[in-house]
């Protein structure tokens, strides 16, 4: 198996030389190809100093699946591997993925974290959504036979978040398996910092564009509405219990309403794009090439 790495980081350069250390240890031979953009802590010039990393492409834009798919485009195995810049492949991780692609085209693994109170780890995720069932994969840490990425068209560019959980449902339409792999594991060592509060119409938005894209309106209509009420009524109950201002529940059920307006719409001409089972209409075959700069030294 020729095993290509493709890595999308963003001012991540300590976290990345650790997760470049690692993979030159536990993967020797992996073709390495970095995706940098644009960050501003020295990252390029640490990667032109090493000697394990096959190609730097420089991009413009910040999203996951602009990096990604600018990755995928330039990797040359029959394999293909995405990882997080700021996870440490484990020894077993080769391993992992050699045996989950001997069952499946795509195969995932835990994302271990080492927290003040010990070790905490991820459990493969399915979930039954209309009459598929998807099986969701770690974004961070996935492997790929080269013929389902051509199937998928990589990721989709439109999504600035979530581009995994729309290539999960993806795979399910074509048909694709995912195996996890415990012994694929990567870890992360940090301190918890409480969490950090998102943009709420912004996670609708991209939630309604997923599902409708994916299922049709009306499959989706259900599934958006029954999260929005559920997280309304949640929100409702803190208010009744002092924790959250009238004034922002209400204001958070304006951008909510808003997002899944525009998601739904977004979603609805994105599925008349695309009417293939991919349902990518901004994949790697529609993107230009957003490259600022790139180096192979393959």
């Amino acid at each position: 198996m020729d095993l290509s790495v493709v890595i999308p980081t963003l001012n991540g350069r300590d976290q990345l030389v650790a997760g470049l250390d690692a993979l030159a240890t536990h993967v020797p031979g992996a073709e390495v190809i970095v995706v940098n953009g644009p960050s501003t802590d020295g990252t390029t010039g640490m990667i032109r100093d090493r000697d394990d990393v096959d190609v730097l492409i420089e991009v413009s834009a910040r999203t996951a699946t602009v990096a990604r798919n600018a990755g995928l485009e330039a990797a040359t195995g029959d394999a293909v591997a995405i990882l997080r810049y700021d996870l440490v492949v484990e020894p077993s991780w080769l391993a992992g993925v050699e045996d989950g692609l001997a069952e499946a085209s795509v195969v995932t693994g835990p994302t271990h974290r080492t927290l003040d109170g010990g070790m905490t780890t991820e459990e493969s995720e399915r979930r039954t959504v209309g009459s598929r069932e998807v099986t969701y994969f770690n974004g961070g840490n996935v492997a790929f036979r080269r013929p389902v990425l051509d199937a998928l068209d990589g990721f989709d560019e439109y999504l600035e978040t979530g581009g995994d959980r729309d290539a999960a449902h993806r795979l399910a339409g074509l048909g694709y398996g995912v195996a996890w792999r415990s012994q694929m594991g990567v870890r992360q060592e940090y301190s918890a910092d409480g969490g950090v509060t998102g943009n709420r119409g912004e996670e609708f938005r991209l939630l309604a564009y997923r599902l409708v894209k994916n299922y049709g309106v009306r499959p989706a209509a259900t599934g958006t509405a029954r999260r929005a009420v559920r997280d309304a009524v949640d929100a409702g109950f803190k208010v009744v219990r002092g924790d959250l201002d009238p004034t922002e529940w209400f204001a958070t059920g304006r951008a909510v309403i808003g997002g899944v307006g525009r998601g739904t719409v977004d979603g609805f001409v994105a599925r008349l794009r695309d009417r293939s089972p991919a349902h990518n209409p901004h994949g790697t075959s529609d993107r230009v090439d957003r490259a600022v700069t790139r180096y192979d030294w393959r």
